[in-house]
Order: C-alpha cells, then sequence, then structure tokens
C-alpha cells in the first residue's frame, strides 16, 4: 500500500518546500531516538518521508506514481539507515552535505542545515541536547571492525567453531581504558568544569547557533587523570593482537555475518568499543549445490534401471543412503528427500535434498542388445 509522506509530516499536497523542511525539523526535533521521549521507529518514517517529498523532483515522481516508485535502496547514494543514524548520533552531517548533497535524497538536501538548529539553546530543550542527542556524560564509541571467515561447505552446514586473530586499537590492559596511571586520583576536569560537556557558538545567516559537544579533554566523563598512564599514555587505548572463538550456527550461508557486540575497536579513554563483524565465505562442495536451505544432487541410472527400477546408492550429508527408483523413472526426474538439507539458522528443522535423476542411453549397443531392444519394442507397442 502507497504511504502517504504528506500525512506523515503534517502537510498538505500543496505545500511549500520550505513548508515541508519546517515540518520536518519540528518532527526531527520531537521524535529524535537520542530524546528520552523519543522513537526511532516515528524518526525513520518522517525521515523516509522528507527524503522523498523534501527533494523536488523526488517529490514529482511520488506526486506521480506514489510511494512504489524506485527510491534506490531508500536513502540513495549508499547511504542507508545505519549510516543516517551514525550521522544523526554523531551530528556528523557535514560529511555528506559536503558532497554536494548527493548522499542523501540525491536531490541536495542538506542535512547539516537541517538538523543544524534543531537542538540549539535557542528553541532546544536546555538539557544538553545536540546534534547527536544527549552528550552530557555521552562515551565515545569505537569504529565497528569486520573480517572475513573461511569455511568449508560442511563446517557451515554443520556449525563449528573458529578462532580469529585480529590487531586493532584494544583498550589498555594497564589502565583498563581509563587513561589514568594506577592509583592516580581523578580531578574535575578544567575544560567543562566536570560537566562532561562544552558549548560552541557558530554564527550563521539566521544569527548566533549554539551546540552541545562532548568535551575532548576528559572525552565526556567530566574527570581527568591527574597521572596519566605510562602504558598507553593516557589514550586509554594501545594497538594489540586479539584471539576471539567465534561459534559459527548450522546452517549459516555465503556472505552472511554474525556481529560480536563490543569487540570492535576502542575511541579511547572513557569510550564505548564498536562492534566486531564477521562475514562468512563458503568454499563450493564438488558434491552438492545449496539453495537457500535445500541440497541439490544428481545421479546417472541406467536404461533398464529406469525402465524396471531399481535401488540405488546416493550421496546425502549424512553420508551415504539407499534411494528407491520406482519402474517407469524418466530422465531428469526429481526425488525429494526430506529432513536431509541444510539445518535451519535460528530454527528446528532442515531443508530437503532434491535429488535429479539423469538416464543414461548407450551410443553403442552390441548385435545381440539391438536385437533385445527391438524385441522389447514389439511388446511395447
Amino acid at each position: 500500500m502507497s504511504k502517504d509522506y504528506y500525512k506523515i509530516l503534517g502537510v498538505e499536497k500543496g505545500a511549500s518546500q520550505d513548508e515541508i523542511k519546517k515540518a520536518f525539523r519540528k518532527l526531527a526535533h520531537q521524535h529524535h531516538p537520542d530524546k528520552k521521549e523519543g522513537d526511532e521507529k516515528k524518526f525513520k518514517e518522517i525521515n523516509e518521508a522528507y527524503q522523498v517529498v523534501g527533494d523536488a523532483q523526488k517529490r514529482q515522481q511520488y506526486d506521480q506514481y506514489g510511494s512504489t516508485f524506485d527510491q534506490q535502496g531508500g536513502f540513495g547514494g549508499g547511504m542507508g539507515w545505519e549510516d543516517f543514524m551514525k550521522a544523526a548520533r554523531s551530528g556528523n552531517f557535514g560529511n555528506f552535505s559536503a558532497q554536494g548533497g548527493s548522499a542523501w535524497g540525491g536531490g541536495g538536501i542538506d542535512l547539516g542545515d537541517l538538523f543544524g538548529d534543531i537542538f540549539s539553546a535557542q528553541g532546544g530543550p536546555a538539557s544538553g541536547w545536540g546534534f547527536g542527542g544527549r552528550t552530557n556524560g555521552r562515551s565515545k564509541r569505537g569504529r565497528d571492525v569486520q573480517v572475513d571467515l573461511i569455511l568449508d561447505f560442511e563446517e557451515a552446514v554443520f556449525g563449528v567453531e573458529k578462532e580469529i586473530k585480529l590487531t586493532k586499537n584494544n583498550a589498555c590492559d594497564v589502565c583498563r581504558g581509563t587513561g589514568a596511571e594506577p592509583g592516580s586520583k581523578l580531578k574535575t576536569c578544567s575544560d567543562c568544569n566536570g560537566q562532561g560537556q562544552v558549548r560552541h557558538v557558530q554564527q550563521t545567516m539566521l544569527g548566533a547557533m549554539q551546540q552541545v559537544v562532548t568535551c575532548s579533554a576528559c572525552q565526556g566523563q567530566g574527570q581527568v587523570a591527574e597521572k596519566r598512564c605510562r602504558h598507553c599514555g593516557g589514550d586509554g587505548m594501545v594497538r594489540s593482537e586479539s584471539k576471539y572463538k567465534v561459534k559459527i550456527p548450522a546452517g549459516i550461508d555465503n556472505g552472511q555475518s554474525i556481529r560480536l557486540s563490543g569487540k570492535g575497536e576502542s575511541a579511547g579513554a572513557g569510550s564505548q568499543a564498536g562492534d566486531l563483524y564477521v562475514v562468512v565465505h563458503v568454499h563450493p562442495s564438488t558434491k552438492f549445490v545449496r539453495e537457500n536451505f535445500d541440497i541439490f544432487t544428481t545421479v546417472h541410472i541406467s536404461y533398464p534401471q529406469a525402465v524396471m527400477g531399481d535401488k540405488i546408492e546416493i550421496e546425502t550429508l549424512e553420508g551415504k543412503k539407499k534411494l528407491v527408483i520406482p519402474a517407469g523413472t524418466q530422465s531428469h526426474q526429481q526425488f525429494k528427500l526430506k529432513g536431509l538439507g541444510v539445518p535451519l539458522v535460528n530454527g528446528r528443522g532442515r531443508g530437503e535434498q532434491v535429488v535429479k535423476v539423469i538416464v543414461d542411453v548407450p551410443k553403442k549397443i552390441s548385435r545381440n542388445g539391438k536385437k533385445l531392444l527391438e524385441e522389447l519394442q514389439e511388446e511395447l507397442l
């Protein structure tokens, strides 16, 4: 069903672009997910609506075709919802608008301009909301990390435990990521007076705009160490090797990934580690072809076996098993074996094994064989 983007933004269909922009700002302010009363689902919905009707070209297409027209992946230009939310929480919209506005919406929509004054002190809440939401005491977040893991076909089907090694920025083992020498006392940060945040005033064409950001001196903690950790120099992180054991669930498929929360990189003292994503790459099998959770195999039988029927041995994921070939089997006929496919990831049961039978017809036969076939032909007629 086509979505009514005008209704979502609370404007009339004939509203001007300025009216649409104003309505979006108001709703974004109200539903920002980092606010206590925020609603991420609603925030996503109004952003989806503004992405379309806030752009003159897409608005024209929407008015003609509705919300089913091709939006090129939703946020366009390679920027997905996760990218948008990272920008929304960090306040780093400038990186996107600096690309000519094409990274989001494709029509020159400047996110910095849209969100620049949503949470300023002028008309905004007094509790310290900024571009990225609540900054008081909010720690930085380290980068997410991706590693590739190669599996054999059978390992992906039945699951396996693997150990991965990688070198990345980790929290310092000596100070445990605080940046303070063990035993050192903490003192109030002089840059922010213990508030964990500082205010920056920027002059714009609309006047002075105030933005609240995390204090860079104490990383939002409000306190700094009297003596810095000698091992990490007070950074709270070091470059080191990490080892993790990863349980690969049975049934995982090529290209799927596993997220290890908090196993990504550290961003330094007072930060929260990012996540580690393990992307699985599966070697193809010489025996089986996988499609979702089903397994496909092919077997060859002789003409007499097809005519009279037989019991043959086939390869399965569980080893060799017997398959009954009924009399009169046709070439390329398929037989489905329930419960012999791939286990369902995070579920119960398994897919099927589909066996395709190919009847081999000999190119040359003996005189005696030819005579027997002629007799058989007369019998069938």
